[in-house]
């Protein structure tokens, strides 16, 4: 039962998957605290908006977002946290309705510093024993995020997050270890491990195997049945670290930012990798992990790219044939060397490059899929709509649909790869049980 002064609560993010890990720690904070998490953003008191400032198109995105949710409910409180609320609050509380304005710091208070005083606050670990009584769905997600490092300690001249986060951070093995098992208990079937830098994660601990000692552990002390990375710097990873995907349980998936396939604009850029040893790392981790499904970053228009860099990025992405792009038309972010630096390239060159980057990453990506059909892949079915067309995710990061009348939802199926369908793939279930 909902206490006198709980709220109604709709949580919105832009950005990253560690943002949509935040949220989900900021969901479960406030059903610990007996408020309700709804997912129809006309019934809440109150709306939660966890922003991103890593391009400007992303920071005005954020701020777009707020004065949606301000025209829909104007009675309607809102609180603003994350990168770019962090950067810019007296911009952020300018906006109407804001009325708490969070920054990256204070986001874990968030739940308790908004909550009415005639609602009981938890302790900070007290959403954990709610996960218990809360499975898969409860708030619209069957997959998990988890965030077991926040901050960076890279200095790459274009990214505004390091001042945004500040230093790497990383949490205990054992919490991380608690939770995931908490989780796996009440039924989620894949995590995903979150960080800003995730390959930096126990360093700050000193913390011997770092990365790959925390997967290593969560392999062997917890039963979950399928756990996937974010995303991870080059320089962070050695063949080796491949081996790890000897268990099965570790999803097919590499996110590696590359950012440009030209090394000068990679040394413009402070980037500690090459376009050379960028191609030995991902050629060996395919061949260590059949049916990898490779994605990866790409900035295009970085101050100093001539015809003849971008032309060289562009071979390289397509020579590595990455499963899919995301692609980032560069925008100078303040405080950053990149806004400072000299040859900013016209921005209708820089959208044109965006737009030939994307065309090659749509080209890739269906390159990739096509690769799969007739295989049998494992898919995670997590969305159905009212036509009994549901969605799921294989392990290698493949968006498949299928036609099915039984519940699906948040169970592992063995599916076979029939067709392509609009920007996805097609497959049948192969029901190993009845149901």
């Amino acid at each position: 039962m909902r206490c006198r002064d709980a709220m109604n609560v709709y949580l919105a993010y832009l950005g990253c998957r560690l943002n949509e890990s935040e949220i989900e720690e900021l969901a479960w904070r406030f059903v610990g605290d007996g408020h309700q998490v709804v997912r129809d953003p006309a019934e809440a008191d109150l709306y939660v908006v966890n922003t991103c400032t890593v391009t400007r198109e992303a920071a005005r995105k954020s701020r777009q977002m707020v004065r949606r949710l301000a025209r829909l409910s104007p009675n309607a409180a809102i609180a603003v946290t994350g990168c770019h609320a962090t950067l810019a609050p007296d911009e952020m509380a300018r906006l109407p309705n804001v009325t708490w304005v969070v920054s990256n710091d204070d986001k874990e208070r968030l739940a308790e510093l908004v909550s009415p005083p005639g609602v009981a606050k938890t302790s900070p670990l007290g959403h954990k024993p709610v996960l218990r009584h809360l499975g898969p769905g409860t708030l619209g997600r069957t997959r998990a995020f988890v965030k077991v490092q926040d901050g960076c300690d890279n200095h790459c001249t274009f990214c505004v997050i390091t001042i945004a986060r500040g230093p790497s951070r990383s949490r205990p093995v054992n919490e991380i270890l608690t939770e995931v098992q908490g989780l796996v208990e009440v039924g989620y079937q894949e995590v995903v491990l979150t960080g800003v830098h995730l390959g930096s994660y126990g360093r700050d601990l000193g913390q011997p195997g770092g990365l790959y000692q925390l997967i290593k552990t969560l392999l062997a002390q917890t039963d979950v049945p399928r756990l996937r990375l974010s995303s991870l710097e080059p320089w962070d990873l050695s063949p080796e670290f491949f081996d790890l995907w000897a268990d099965s349980r570790l999803c097919r998936q590499l996110h590696v930012p590359l950012q440009s396939g030209c090394d000068e604009i990679l040394r413009r850029m402070a980037r500690r990798t090459t376009a050379a040893r960028f191609a030995e790392l991902t050629a060996a981790a395919r061949r260590r992990i059949p049916g990898l499904a490779l994605t990866t970053d790409v900035v295009a228009g970085f101050p100093g790219e001539t015809d003849e860099a971008f032309e060289a990025s562009y071979r390289f992405v397509e020579q590595m044939a990455f499963a899919r792009l995301h692609v980032f038309v560069y925008s100078p972010r303040p405080g950053t060397a990149a806004a400072r630096m000299p040859d900013q390239v016209l921005a209708k060159v820089k959208a044109a490059r965006g737009r030939a980057m994307r065309q090659l990453g749509a080209r890739l990506s269906r390159v990739f899929q096509e690769r799969f059909i007739g295989c049998t892949l494992p898919v995670l079915w997590e969305t159905s709509s009212d036509d009994d067309v549901w969605r799921g995710l294989s392990d290698n990061y493949l968006t498949v649909t299928t036609s099915c009348t039984a519940n699906l939802v948040n169970r592992i199926l063995p599916t076979r790869i029939v067709g392509m369908v609009n920007q996805g793939l097609r497959g049948e279930v192969i029901f190993t049980e009845s149901i």
